[in-house]
Formats: structure tokens, C-alpha cells, sequence
């Protein structure tokens, strides 16, 4: 996985946990729902990513 989908992802996550943490401040159940979405974003992108790395390893 190239460093910068790696970052790309960890903003995504960064991102959703503070607009899931807005929303719980504000009370709005709409950011915290678009917050965790963000959130699970992220793991996807890690999860598609690791396994192209594997992929890589084992074809090397």
C-alpha cells in the first residue's frame, strides 16, 4: 500500500471521529451516523489495501 492511500485513510478516519464527536456534543444523531460511516471508510480502505499488499508479497 503506498503511503499516501495509507494517509489518505487515516485522514478519513481522523475525519469521522471528529465529526461523530461533534455530533455527540451537538446532540445531532445525523454527524455522528456520517462520522462512524467515515470511520468504517477507512477500515475498508486499510482492509482492501493490506490485502493488495499480501497479494504483492506473495507474487514476489
Amino acid at each position: 500500500m503506498s503511503i499516501e492511500d495509507r494517509a489518505k485513510a487515516a485522514a478519513k478516519n481522523i475525519e469521522g471521529k471528529a465529526q461523530e464527536a461533534l455530533g455527540n456534543v451537538t446532540g445531532d444523531p445525523e454527524d455522528k451516523a456520517k462520522g462512524k460511516a467515515k470511520q468504517a471508510e477507512s477500515e475498508l480502505r486499510h482492509g482492501v489495501e493490506d490485502v493488495k499488499d499480501n497479494v504483492k508479497k506473495a507474487i514476489d
